[in-house]
């Protein structure tokens, strides 16, 4: 069997639009893809349009338990909006999903190639769909995991080709205020919910947040807004969703910002935790703010972090990633999961 061609692979899974919840016609071209070229591959259902690629070296109905030795690379092939097709300038590959993380997956598959040419059957693939919204593959992907005996997962994400020390924890809350409503030419007889907010927010900003040797400080970001219904009503209802990227146990948050439930309700929405990494000697090494799916992949064994492409173009309106970044992937995928077999 030939070399895997990353570029080409790239950019056939770039120019598929997989944005999540729409990932089925790209799982469908990986799946097929993967069969063409021996791998035996499971389409691990999670819902009625969307499915995990899982796929290994030997035949085995249940492909999840076929893992039983050693490795497993895995990213996802979803994106964020606004979808936009491949192409090519220079050293750069550009589209939707090129850095996060098709590129990844192409230069996954070719390290697991080379890696059977060379006659390492000990490997696998758990390609997800759903990372960029909650994580429901990982989520499903892990439940198939339990008693597959695989001792470590590589997990690609954009790190310019480093292996991840640790990743920071998300938590998300929402702050409901409340109001009542008057004509806003007698404010005194209303209760404004915005204002209300508004003062939550501001206290918020002299909050001290729980800090980490590694992973450093805690911070937080204002992303959602909203409250009113028109400019001369004064506001019964106004809400905030403030996302923390967390150093520590996101309890620990939480009771920071006890205090503002005097003028706000808190509302938990979403907690991933911080995730501490393996690592293998011979390779920088680097703290990340982001989170992955590894948190919710813990059946597939120790977690290592690693990938080419930055996170500061993947999500951007010219997303891309660099080709001669995606060849030196494919080589040091290569020596990690030796590395990795070797302890195995």
């Amino acid at each position: 069997m030939d070399p895997v061609d990353i570029v080409s692979l790239t950019r056939s899974l770039v120019d598929i639009d997989s944005t999540t919840g729409r990932e089925g016609e790209c799982g469908r071209w990986l799946a097929d893809y993967l069969r063409s070229r021996g791998w035996f591959v499971n389409e691990q259902r999670v819902d009625d349009t969307r499915f995990n690629v899982l796929a290994s070296v030997e035949q085995n109905s249940k492909v999840a338990q076929n893992f039983s030795s050693a490795i497993v690379f895995s990213t996802h092939f979803d994106c964020v909006p606004s979808f936009f097709p491949s192409r090519v300038e220079g050293d750069k590959l550009f589209g939707r999903g090129s850095c996060d993380a098709k590129g990844i997956l192409a230069a996954q598959v070719a390290a697991a190639e080379q890696l059977r040419r060379d006659g390492e059957s000990r490997i696998g693939l758990v390609f997800v769909v759903g990372e960029e919204r909650g994580s429901d593959g990982a989520r499903v992907a892990n439940d198939a995991a339990h008693g597959s005996g695989s001792r470590f997962l590589i997990n690609g994400e954009p790190t310019d080709n480093r292996l991840g020390l640790a990743t920071r924890g998300i938590l998300r809350l929402r702050l409901r205020a409340s109001g009542r409503a008057v004509h806003s030419s007698f404010p005194e007889l209303g209760e404004s919910a915005i204002d209300k907010l508004i003062d939550a927010l501001i206290e918020l900003r002299g909050i001290p947040m729980p800090s980490d040797a590694v992973l450093g400080q805690t911070h937080y970001t204002v992303g959602l807004i909203s409250g009113g219904v028109a400019p001369n009503v004064v506001s019964a209802a106004a809400e905030a969703e403030v996302m923390f990227r967390t150093t520590s146990d996101a309890a620990e948050v939480r009771r920071a910002v006890t205090p503002l439930e005097r003028l706000v309700s808190i509302e938990h929405v979403l907690e991933v935790p911080p995730v501490r990494l393996k690592t293998v000697p011979g390779f920088d090494t680097a703290v990340f703010p982001y989170t992955t799916d590894i948190p919710f992949l813990p059946t597939w064994g120790d977690p290592l972090l690693f990938g080419p492409g930055s996170i500061h173009v993947a999500h951007t309106a010219d997303e891309w990633v660099s080709i001669a970044e995606l060849h030196a992937a494919v080589g040091h995928y290569v020596t990690l999961a030796r590395a990795l077999i070797r302890q195995a």
